[in-house]
């Protein structure tokens, strides 16, 4: 037994190792390549760890957007593996772990293979970099060994998803990709991208490759008119494909929740369907005029899992035997109109809780994600009361202004009303990386930014008062008070100094409830704080 604590400990020191060593690589706060970060580099990098044969074989799908590229991808590879074929997937942020940036047939590197891997990469350029060709920052590090990863493993298909903006992002070092996609376009990343949708459309145009064909969602006139431009420069066919038709489905359910998920279902299908015929499987593709989806397609697209996204967790810490009188949906949308799409879906997955079946998905169906079970509630459920609580917070280089109005709106619309926001700082900090890149929470942290939010906040938020006849917003009063916050509490928000106080807070209000109340909490803004969020939860 000792001796196998001991292996343990020695795996998880040696994995520590790598996350530090990976940590070196951050040198700034930017997450994004531009035209002076000596883009051509990436090239020289390819060469030193002698992958230019193989990612010149390599049977690429590329997609870039706003929002929606990662469930784009996701459909993607779950379609595809439901074929029959050997898939990589490459995409970005991770939540929780490094390696969840690169999945194998579906399922996250092992931590075996992923170190094994890692320090063939760091080594050979630790060896062969220099001060003219220094060692190449986190994101480009992490593209090129997904790169040998999935060179090593011989994979059929490599889907990558674009980091940020597509000209200068480090995956587009691929150069004959078989097709390549573009997701929803919207205002993001504005002070890297540009200020127009025009400006965005191209840094996302730049992954277009010479004759090799591309797929695009129904977008704003602006972009649109850009990306055709693009696309004809370098002759390059562009397809406009609509949303899918739940009809396809034969009554089954996208794997992701939310309508906007049809949109990215329908631009992974084209994806797909291309790549299968341009690979010589046209037997296995989708053919539009037959109204009939392939069933490994049908099996791809219902069976399709990706965390953070539209994703219910309840809380098991208050009770294993009613674990959804504390329930969090996650949902990592951090643009205006992915915040408007968040909305939606959470009103939508509260009135569906109200009407009396519960979506519980605290299962684990064994690859670190969970699956949907329906639950009935008895006569005391369904007398709890369900108050709507928001968890947010937001990058400083996003304005919150433009977050937080679409989403309370769309929520209103939708008859839901948060009775509170709480604010906190996000637990991980962005010069490390893994488990041990946490914030400690030593009574000093900034909380300024958390503090103008929650002005925005209160100064947006409709007054909702004269409603609650059993004093949830009273208890739910008391119980800030009590907490350890970072400043003054207000009558609709806390701004709390960690995360932790956060959740301890939401488990004794429930507690301090006697179980007569619901919390139902929205945790959106960062997908960071989703990961947060789901380190301390699961």
């Amino acid at each position: 037994m000792v001796e196998g604590n001991e292996t343990l400990k020695d795996s998880q020191m040696a994995y520590e190792e790598a996350l530090d060593a990976l940590s070196s690589l951050i040198v700034n706060r930017r997450r994004c390549d531009k035209s002076g970060d000596r883009f051509e580099l990436m090239f020289e990098y390819v060469k030193m760890l002698d992958l230019e044969e193989s990612m010149s074989q390599m049977k690429v799908i590329h997609v870039a957007g706003t929002k929606g590229k990662g469930s784009t991808c996701t459909f993607t590879e779950s379609i595809l593996r439901n074929c029959g074929f050997r898939t990589g997937l490459f995409t970005s942020p991770h939540l929780i772990d490094i390696r969840e940036r690169f999945r194998l047939d579906g399922i996250d590197i092992s931590e075996e293979k992923f170190l094994t891997y890692f320090w063939c990469c760091y080594n050979r350029l630790k060896e062969k970099t220099s001060e003219n060709i220094p060692m190449p920052h986190l994101f480009r590090f992490l593209a090129l060994l997904a790169f040998k990863i999935f060179s090593d493993e011989q994979v059929d298909v490599a889907i990558l998803e674009v980091g940020l903006g597509g000209t200068f992002d480090a995956t587009n070092v691929v150069q004959a990709p078989i097709v390549c996609g573009i997701a929803s376009l919207g205002y993001d990343h504005m002070e890297l991208l540009g200020n127009t949708l025009g400006e965005i459309a191209s840094e996302k145009a730049g992954i277009f490759k010479h004759e090799a064909p591309a797929f695009t969602v129904f977008q704003p006139d602006e972009a649109m008119r850009v990306l055709k431009d693009k696309a004809s420069q370098l002759d390059v066919q562009l397809t406009v494909v609509p949303s899918l038709d739940p009809k396809l489905l034969h009554g089954r359910k996208l794997g992701l929740e939310g309508e906007h998920q049809y949109l990215n279902a329908g631009l992974a299908v084209a994806l797909s369907s291309t790549w299968l015929r341009r690979t010589g499987h046209s037997q296995l593709s989708y053919v539009e005029q037959s109204r009939c989806l392939p069933e490994q397609f049908i099996e791809g697209l219902t069976t399709a899992s990706f965390e953070g996204r539209a994703q219910i967790v309840p809380d098991k810490y208050t009770d294993v035997e009613s674990s959804d009188d504390l329930v969090f949906y996650l949902d990592g949308a951090h643009s205006p109109e992915s915040m408007e799409a968040c909305g939606r879906w959470f009103s939508a997955a509260v009135r569906h809780n109200q009407l009396g079946n519960f979506k519980n998905q605290s299962e684990d169906n064994g690859s670190g994600t969970s699956s949907n079970k329906l639950q009935g509630y008895d006569n005391d459920e369904a007398r709890k009361k369900s108050v709507q609580v928001l968890l947010f917070n937001c990058m400083a280089v996003r304005d919150p202004q433009l977050l937080l109005p679409p989403l309370i709106k769309t929520c209103a619309n939708n008859g839901i009303n948060f009775k509170k926001a709480l604010f906190v700082p996000n637990t991980s900090v962005f010069n490390k990386v893994g488990t041990h890149g946490l914030r400690e929470t030593d009574g000093q942290v900034d909380l300024s930014w958390q503090f103008h939010v929650r002005r925005i906040w209160e100064n947006t938020k409709p007054c909702d008062k004269g409603s609650d006849s059993k004093g949830t917003s009273a208890v739910l009063e008391e119980e800030s008070e009590k907490a350890e916050v970072g400043g003054k509490n207000c009558e609709n928000s806390t701004v709390f100094s960690s995360l932790p106080l956060a959740i301890k807070w939401l488990r004794d209000s429930v507690l301090q409830q006697n179980r007569s109340v619901r919390l139902q909490v929205l945790v959106t803004g960062s997908l960071h704080l989703v990961g947060d969020v789901l380190k301390l939860i699961k």
